[in-house]
C-alpha cells in the first residue's frame, strides 16, 4: 500500500495548526500603567514624565452632559477643553445628533489673577512677561474630575479644580479651589465674565435657546497663609436667559458626591482583586449616570457628542436594561420600563419591523439600517429584565412587546430554520449576509426566558411548551447553519458565506450554547482575533468593538474556562481603568475614537453578575447559580444585590478541593448550597 505522505503532511497541518495558535495565546502583551487607584477608590495619574499624554471622559446627569479633553505637551504646558452637551434643547429637524452642544477652552476662562499677575491655565493664546504658569501635578477621576496644580515660581498657590455636571440641572460647574502655600497673604481674583450665545429662532424646537458661561462668586480676596478661598465658573443652558438663576457650587458637588455614591452602595463586587473590584464600581457610574430626564421620561442614552434623549434596540433594550434588574437604582429601572414602553408603541399588526431606534425625546424614529435583528434585541432584554426585575406588575407590561418580537422573528425563519435580518447592530460596517449569528442567538435566548415568564405570568402551557420546542429546533439549526470549521477552528461563520473569523462568534456561549466552545474559546483568544484591546470585529482588521469583547469574557466565564477567562479579564480591566484611555470600556475604534459610550459598561458589570457568579434568571424570585471561583482565590461576593424583588448578599466559599459554598444573606436570613465546583444550583429566594 503507497503512502501519500503529501496528505499526511496537510492533515497534520490542519490537526495542528489551531493547537499551534492556541499555544500562543497566553502572551499577553505587556502594560505599563499610567493611572494608580487609590484608597477612596479613584484613580490618579501623578504627572511624572512620559509626555505628552492626551485623554477624554465623559460624566452625564439628568439634563446636561460634559466631554472633557485633556492634556500635557512634552514642555508640561496643559490644556483643557469641555464639550457640554443639553440633550433636552433641541434644533429642527428632529434627528439623533439635534441635541444643542457647545465647546469652551481654557482661554475662555474668566481671568485670574494672584497678586495681579495673571494666571495662564492654557498657554495656547501666548504668554506675556510676568504672567504665571499654571502646573498640573495630578488629575484623578471618581465620578468628578479632579486637578491639582500650582502657580508660580516658586509656588504661590495651590489650586485643586473640579469639573462635573449637575445632578438634575442643564449645568455643568467648574470649581477652583486656591490654597495660599506661602508664608504671606496672597491675594486671589476671579474678574467677573457673562458671555451668551443663542440658536437661531427659526431652527430652534419650541423656542431659540441660550447657552451661558459665567462666573460664580467672582471678586478679589485676600488669602493668609495657609487658607483658602473658592471660586467657580459655570455652562448653562436655558429658555428663558433673563431669570436668575442662583447657582450653588458646593451644593452642586455635594449632590453629585451624593449621585455617585447612590450607585456605588448597591450592587458591590468584593474580591481579592482589587482592580477588578474598581474598574466593577466604575462601570457602574458610567452605565448609570447617562440617564436623561426628558419630556417622556428617563431615557438611558449611550452619550459620546452623539447620542442623546433617545434610545435603541441594542444599547439599551439588550445590553443596559437587564443589568439595571440587579442594580436596583430607581432612575435605573424608570429608564429600562421607559425603553420597553417606548419600543411597545410601534408594534403594529403586519408586524413591520420596530424602529431601530427612538430619537429626539420619542419625537421621532431611525430605522436607517432596516431590521438589524431588533426584535430579537428587544425581546432577549426585556424577558431577562422581566425575570430579573422580580415585579410581576410590570412582567406583565412587558408581556405583549416580548410575544409581538417572538412572533416576528419566528416568521422571518427562512427554509433552513434560522432567522432573515437586513443586518446586524454593525449596520453594514462588516457583512452579516441574509442570516446572522448574532440575531439567531439573541433570539433563542429570548424564547428560553419568555418561557420562564409565561410560567410565571401563568400562561397557557401550550404557548410555554411552543417557546421551549421553538428554542429546541432553533437551537439545532444553528448548529446546521452556523457551525463550521473557520480557518482551523471548530467554531462558526457568522453568517453563510462568511469564510474568516468574526469576534461575534462568542455570542453562543453567552446564550448557554456549548457545543463549540473550546474551538471558540481557541478562535477567540487566538492571534486572529485578539488584539491589544480585545478582539477584532473581523480577523485581519484593526477595527474593534468593545461589545464584542465583552460579550466573550462573560461567555468563556459561562463556558467554564474560568482561568483563561480570568486572565484576560485582568488584562483588558487593567488596560481600560488604569492604562491610557481611561477609566470607562469604550465604544470602538477607530470609529468614534473610543468614546466612553454608557452601554458597555453596563456589559462589563454582566461579566461578573451572569458569568463570574452565574447568576441566570429563571423566575421572579429564583435564578440558576453556576459560580466561577478562580483557582487563586478563597472566595467572591456580590454585596447588597437588588434584584428578585430581593435585597440579598451572594457569597461564594471554596470548601476543599472540589466543593464550593453558595451563601445567600438578606437581613438576618441565610440560605447555604454546598455545590460541586463547576456545578449549577437553583436558588429560591
Amino acid at each position: 500500500m503507497k503512502v501519500n505522505t503529501y496528505k499526511i503532511f496537510l492533515g497534520l497541518l490542519v490537526f495542528l495548526l489551531p493547537r499551534l495558535v492556541y499555544a500562543q495565546q497566553t502572551a499577553l502583551p505587556a502594560q505599563t500603567d499610567r493611572w494608580v487607584i487609590q484608597a477612596d477608590g479613584s484613580i490618579k495619574w501623578t504627572v511624572n514624565g512620559r509626555l505628552p499624554h492626551t485623554d477624554h471622559i465623559e460624566m452625564s446627569g439628568e439634563k446636561v452632559s460634559v466631554w472633557v479633553l485633556y492634556g500635557i505637551d512634552s514642555a508640561g504646558r496643559s490644556s483643557v477643553s469641555r464639550t457640554v452637551v443639553f440633550p433636552t434643547f433641541r434644533m429642527l429637524p428632529d434627528g439623533t445628533r439635534t441635541h444643542i452642544d457647545y465647546t469652551f477652552q481654557d482661554n475662555e476662562l474668566p481671568r485670574f489673577l494672584i497678586n495681579n499677575r495673571q494666571l495662564k491655565t492654557d498657554l495656547a493664546s501666548g504668554k506675556k512677561s510676568g504672567d504665571l504658569t499654571y502646573n498640573i501635578k495630578s488629575i484623578s477621576h471618581k465620578g468628578i474630575m479632579r486637578i491639582s496644580a500650582t502657580s508660580g515660581n516658586p509656588a504661590l498657590v495651590k489650586i485643586d479644580r473640579s469639573i462635573f455636571p449637575s445632578v438634575d440641572k442643564p449645568m455643568v460647574i467648574e470649581k477652583f479651589v486656591f490654597t495660599n502655600i506661602t508664608d504671606k497673604p496672597v491675594t486671589v481674583t476671579m474678574q467677573y465674565m457673562r458671555r451668551e450665545e443663542r440658536t437661531d429662532s427659526a431652527k430652534s424646537k419650541v423656542r431659540p435657546h441660550t447657552v451661558i458661561m459665567g462666573s460664580v462668586d467672582h471678586g478679589s480676596r485676600v488669602v493668609e497663609s495657609g487658607a483658602k478661598t473658592t471660586f467657580s465658573v459655570y455652562y448653562l443652558a436655558t429658555d428663558f436667559p433673563t431669570q436668575h438663576v442662583k447657582i450653588d457650587a458646593d451644593a452642586e458637588e455635594k449632590a453629585r458626591e451624593k449621585r455617585v455614591n447612590t450607585i456605588l452602595t448597591p450592587l458591590q463586587l468584593q474580591t481579592p482583586d482589587t482592580l477588578l473590584n474598581t474598574a466593577f464600581a466604575f462601570a457602574k457610574i458610567r452605565g448609570t449616570e447617562s440617564i436623561y430626564k426628558t419630556k417622556v421620561g428617563y431615557l438611558h442614552s449611550p452619550g459620546g457628542l452623539a447620542y442623546y434623549a433617545a434610545i435603541w434596540a441594542n444599547d439599551q433594550a439588550e445590553y443596559i436594561s437587564p443589568f439595571f434588574a440587579f442594580l436596583g437604582d430607581s432612575v435605573g429601572n424608570l429608564s429600562a420600563m421607559n425603553c420597553y414602553r417606548l419600543f411597545a408603541k410601534y408594534m403594529n399588526p403586519e408586524y413591520k419591523p420596530i424602529p431601530s431606534s427612538i430619537v429626539a425625546e420619542g419625537d421621532a424614529v431611525w430605522k436607517g439600517a432596516g431590521d438589524r435583528g431588533d426584535q430579537a434585541m428587544i425581546a432577549y432584554g426585556a424577558a431577562r429584565y422581566a425575570l430579573a426585575y422580580g415585579h410581576p406588575d410590570s412582567a406583565k407590561r412587558l408581556w405583549p412587546l416580548i410575544t409581538w418580537c417572538l412572533e416576528f422573528s419566528r416568521r422571518k425563519l427562512n427554509d433552513q430554520g434560522v432567522v432573515n435580518s437586513d443586518h446586524d447592530e454593525l449596520e453594514g460596517r462588516f457583512p452579516s449576509g441574509k442570516a446572522n449569528l448574532s440575531t439567531n442567538s439573541l433570539y433563542y435566548d429570548a424564547l428560553i426566558s419568555a418561557a420562564y415568564l409565561g410560567k410565571q405570568l401563568h400562561q397557557p402551557k401550550t404557548q410555554i411548551d411552543g417557546y421551549l420546542k421553538q428554542a429546541a429546533e432553533l437551537k439545532s439549526n444553528i448548529e446546521k447553519y452556523f457551525g463550521a470549521n473557520i480557518e482551523g477552528f471548530d467554531t462558526y461563520k457568522y453568517y453563510e458565506t462568511n469564510d474568516v473569523l468574526r469576534a461575534w462568534i462568542c455570542l453562543p456561549l453567552t446564550m448557554g450554547i456549548f457545543d463549540r466552545s473550546e474551538g471558540t474559546i481557541n478562535a477567540l483568544f487566538s492571534p486572529r482575533l485578539w488584539t491589544a484591546d480585545g478582539l477584532a470585529t473581523q480577523a485581519g482588521k484593526e477595527t474593534f468593538w468593545d461589545r464584542s469583547t465583552l460579550y466573550a469574557l462573560r461567555g468563556v466565564l459561562q463556558a467554564g474556562k474560568t482561568e483563561k477567562a480570568m486572565d484576560y479579564l485582568r488584562y483588558y480591566s487593567r488596560r481600560r481603568l488604569l492604562g491610557e484611555h481611561v477609566p470607562y470600556p469604550v465604544e470602538a475604534y477607530p470609529e468614534g475614537n473610543q468614546r466612553h459610550l454608557s452601554a458597555e459598561s453596563g456589559l462589563y458589570c454582566r461579566i461578573y453578575t451572569e458569568g463570574l457568579f452565574g447568576m441566570r434568571p429563571t423566575g421572579f424570585t429564583t435564578f440558576n447559580c453556576t459560580p466561577r471561583l478562580p483557582k487563586e482565590w478563597n472566595e467572591m461576593a456580590l454585596n447588597n444585590i437588588h434584584s428578585f424583588g430581593h435585597v440579598f448578599s451572594l457569597k461564594v466559599t471554596r470548601q476543599g478541593k472540589e466543593k464550593l459554598l453558595i451563601t445567600i444573606t438578606e437581613g438576618s436570613r441565610s440560605i447555604k448550597y454546598k455545590i460541586n465546583d463547576g456545578s449549577t444550583q437553583s436558588v429560591q429566594l
